[in-house]
């Protein structure tokens, strides 16, 4: 009620600037067409009519800025409004987290009403998260969870052969049930994790998501994307390669939840006692979502809108030969 009524007051507070810019013009101009039909010198008319233009410009400018000032309030207010998308994003210490966040970060920076959760699979939180976060310019939660090291991957494990990102995603989701007062605050929760590519256009198109909203993803599993099929405007089935019958055949980044859901089914999480592939299907049935509830966005998801793109793991074998050969490395005291 109070913004409504602060709204009203600013439309009249500019209704009223527009009336007296309208009361000083038409005032200028009548004193003008009087004063040059007195017996003045031509000179002098010219001259008068020159300051009174310039004068004239200059409140012109003057009520321009007056009601910019007023706007802009307005506009911040609208933005107060829009429900917020809150982003889950694990990661965890390597030679490309930096490079991985800092292409991340300046994607969300232009993302109004966005909160991003970032969950580091360390039993502390490091230095490099910690700074780096603390120079975003974002709205930004830091949390923390060790994977315990029977589920972690070895480095020459391919990346599907045990979930990642678990206890981190877990994490997430019972922090923002701990924290955030669903009464108040409306959201969509999406799970972006570091190693993807977003076009901006995938977070408008998941803001108003109304129970889970759905869309393809480029360069993942074997194929130039997987998506949703879909037929009278409905999602029907699952264009992927591998196991097509699983009840939500996606990529994690394929899909966005309205934050009430989250809140609604508490004990919603995710889980390592899962076949190869259905964590994103585990979560979505103890949500209670079915295929029925699905929202395709993306034009009926014919659009890329998010690639999986993944950093190519660094060779570094010419720092042995830079250490034989001049004694050292590079200075590991450089962040990378």
């Amino acid at each position: 009620m109070s913004s409504y009524c602060e709204l009203k007051n600013r439309r009249f507070i500019i209704r009223c600037m527009i009336f007296g810019l309208s009361i000083c013009i038409g005032s200028s101009l009548l004193g003008l067409t009087i004063f040059l039909n007195e017996n003045t010198s031509i000179d002098e008319r010219k001259l008068s009519l020159l300051t009174d233009c310039q004068q004239k410009l200059k409140d012109r400018d003057d009520y321009i800025f007056a009601l910019k000032t007023v706007h802009k309030p307005l506009k911040q207010n609208r933005q107060k409004e829009m429900i917020t998308i809150f982003a889950i994003t694990p990661t965890y210490s390597r030679l490309v987290q930096k490079a991985e966040l800092t292409r991340l970060s300046q994607t969300f920076l232009h993302i109004p009403n966005f909160h991003w959760i970032i969950v580091e699979d360390s039993s502390t939180k490091t230095t490099l998260v910690t700074n780096f976060l603390k120079e975003s310019n974002l709205n930004y939660t830091h949390l923390n969870i060790k994977t315990p090291d029977n589920y972690k991957l070895k480095p020459t494990d391919p990346n599907w052969l045990k979930p990642r990102g678990v206890l981190q995603r877990n994490l997430a989701l019972n922090w923002l049930r701990e924290n955030i007062d669903i009464n108040t605050q409306k959201g969509v929760l999406y799970f972006a994790d570091d190693d993807n590519t977003y076009s901006l256009k995938v977070f408008e198109e998941m803001r108003d998501t109304k129970v889970v909203s759905v869309w393809p993803v480029g360069l993942v599993g074997g194929l130039r994307y997987e998506k949703p099929i879909i037929e009278n405007g409905k999602v029907v089935g699952w264009f992927t390669h591998w196991e097509p019958k699983r009840p939500f055949a996606m990529d994690m980044a394929g899909f966005a939840i309205n934050l009430e859901r989250i809140f609604h089914y508490k004990n919603a999480l995710f889980t390592y006692k899962v076949p190869r592939g259905y964590q994103e299907s585990v979560l979505l049935k103890h949500l209670g979502v079915t295929i029925s509830d699905l929202e395709p966005k993306a034009d009926l998801c014919t659009k890329i809108l998010v690639w999986h793109t993944q950093t190519v793991r660094p060779k570094l074998k010419n720092e042995i030969e830079m250490k034989k050969k001049t004694g050292h490395g590079s200075d590991i005291n450089i962040e990378l």
